[in-house]
This record gives C-alpha cells, sequence and structure tokens, in this order.
C-alpha cells in the first residue's frame, strides 16, 4: 500500500498528530533554549495583605522632615500590591513655607501608589487653607484628583471651584502646584474679584 494513499484516506487524524508533535518539540525546545526563570530580588518573608482601622501614615522626604500626612478610618493593602487602599481618608500637604498654613483636604476614597510618589483621590475632594498675613482663607471643592505628594502638585479634569475670601473661580479642569501658588483652570472659567479696600 501507497503511504501516500494511506495517508489521504487518513487525513485528519494524521493532522492532528503531526500537529501535536509540533507543538510538543516547539515546547521542548522553548524549555531548552529559551531564559531562566528570573530570580526573586525580593529579601525577607512576603509582605501579605492586611487592613487597618483608624490609620495614621507620615510621609518623610529626603532630609527626614515630616511632609505628606494622611489619615483613614479603613485602609487596605492588597497581597501582591504594595498600594494602599483607603476610605474617607483626610490629609495634610506642607506648604513648605514659615508662616503659610498647611492645605487640609478630605475626599471619599483615596489611593496610593508603593512608593507613595503618587496619590489618587476619588470622589468629592474638598481642601481649604486658613487664613493668614493679608491672604484670607482658601476652600477649593472639585473631584477626582490626582496627587503629587513630593512635588506638592495636583490636577483633576473635573469641575473645580475656589473661594478666597470674596474671590470666587470655577472652570472645569485644574491644575495646581502649590509650592509656588499657582492654580490653573483649563476650560469654562468664570471669575468674580470683589473691589480691593483702600
Amino acid at each position: 500500500m501507497n503511504l501516500r494513499l494511506w495517508l489521504r484516506d487518513r487525513r485528519l487524524p494524521a493532522a492532528t498528530i503531526a500537529i501535536a508533535l509540533a507543538a510538543g518539540v516547539a515546547q521542548l525546545l522553548l524549555w531548552w533554549f529559551g531564559p531562566a526563570p528570573k530570580a526573586s530580588d525580593f529579601v525577607g518573608p512576603p509582605r501579605s495583605s492586611y487592613t487597618l482601622t483608624d490609620a495614621r501614615m507620615t510621609e518623610f522626604n529626603a532630609a527626614g522632615q515630616p511632609g505628606f500626612h494622611l489619615q483613614s478610618p479603613h485602609l487596605e493593602r492588597r497581597e501582591g500590591d504594595d498600594s494602599l487602599y483607603l476610605n474617607a481618608p483626610t490629609f495634610q500637604l506642607p506648604a513648605h513655607q514659615a508662616g503659610v498654613p498647611d492645605w487640609q483636604g478630605q475626599s471619599l476614597y483615596g489611593w496610593v501608589n508603593k512608593d507613595g510618589s503618587l496619590l489618587k483621590l476619588q470622589g468629592p475632594v474638598e481642601m481649604h487653607r486658613e487664613a493668614f498675613d493679608d491672604t484670607p482663607a482658601t476652600r477649593i471643592q472639585t473631584a477626582d484628583v490626582t496627587a503629587w505628594p513630593k512635588q506638592n502638585r495636583l490636577e483633576t479634569a473635573a469641575p473645580a471651584q475656589m473661594v478666597q475670601g470674596g474671590t470666587r473661580i470655577s472652570g472645569i479642569g485644574m491644575r495646581a502646584d502649590l509650592n509656588d501658588k499657582h492654580l490653573e483652570l483649563l476650560d469654562d472659567v468664570h471669575a468674580t474679584f470683589p473691589p480691593r479696600q483702600r
């Protein structure tokens, strides 16, 4: 009997066997020539997930001085992820200037990345700073803020409103640098400035 005729009559089983053999050979070659598995560079016991109640955190700068403060009645760290998930967080962003009070704030939810360089404040966000010198108290109301606490910067695409004494400024989308007191509203900006007192 001719091999070609035999294979023609049994095409499907022959093709299935050929594909299975090819896949097996490919897997063997991959194991043989592929890179070695990466060794874990983590030293110490693996970190587990945990939940804290009434948690308080302080982030320190490179000079060892306290910077960003965060409190939350409920904080979670999930296994395999070094970021933190927060319920109803309150926070303080330092002014880094003598005589200037810190910014105080709160939001509905929060998230902090592994190294503390990125903070996401979700839901309604309110921030305020007490009056100082001839600057009246300031309040900012917005939502869904992304903040970089180590740089004292924040931004949002949501509507934002700032009230400082009699001055009211509102718009959609905001960027702020709290170090140099720079506030930028991106769209649909409306402002009311009271007359200056002499």
